[in-house]
């Protein structure tokens, strides 16, 4: 199947945010439930333990990455129902991601931002988070899971673009 990026990036003062949306027919409170629930981020990016309170660390299981590594994340923020940021830390770095959550009428929209220092790598993470979030949507919409080899390679040559296009001045 023929999957259609849809991620932005944007300059920042501190480097680049790389900024994905879904939205969903459902209230804030039960998106907020698929993102924060351990038996819900299950079912799409993978179960955690700990203690999820701010300034605090949990461990999160990588459930459809290769070997299905654990990692460490922080919670650096959490308004429940709006807005959740944590820091999270694996083999590759430190990822500094933001979901926020915007309820109008029964439908939500979520906001995920990866705050990037630098574009290097962005064909395969915009790529990667594109995935994971078509899996919470497949998730929470009882489909059946996409196929990472339609997200990558497929759309390297999009996020590479994007990458190019920052990083151009503009006259």
């Amino acid at each position: 199947m023929t999957r259609t990026p849809a991620g932005r990036l944007f300059r920042t003062a501190t480097g680049h945010d790389l900024v994905l949306t879904r939205t969903f027919r459902a209230p804030a409170a039960d998106v907020w439930a698929s993102l924060t629930e351990s038996d819900r981020t299950a079912r799409w990016f993978g179960p955690w333990e700990g203690d999820a309170t701010p300034g605090r660390t949990i461990r999160v299981q990588m459930a459809y990455e290769e070997q299905q590594p654990w990692c460490d994340v922080r919670i650096d923020a959490c308004e429940p129902q709006q807005r959740l940021a944590v820091s999270m830390i694996d083999s590759y770095g430190t990822w500094l991601l933001e979901l926020s959550l915007t309820e109008t009428d029964g439908t939500t929209e979520l906001r995920f931002v990866q705050h990037l220092t630098s574009v290097e790598g962005i064909a395969e993470v915009g790529a990667g988070w594109e995935y994971y979030l078509d899996l919470l949507v497949a998730s929470r919409d009882g489909a059946p899971r996409p196929e990472f080899d339609d997200y990558h390679p497929a759309m390297q040559p999009y996020y590479q673009a994007l990458a190019t296009e920052v990083a151009t001045p503009h006259a």
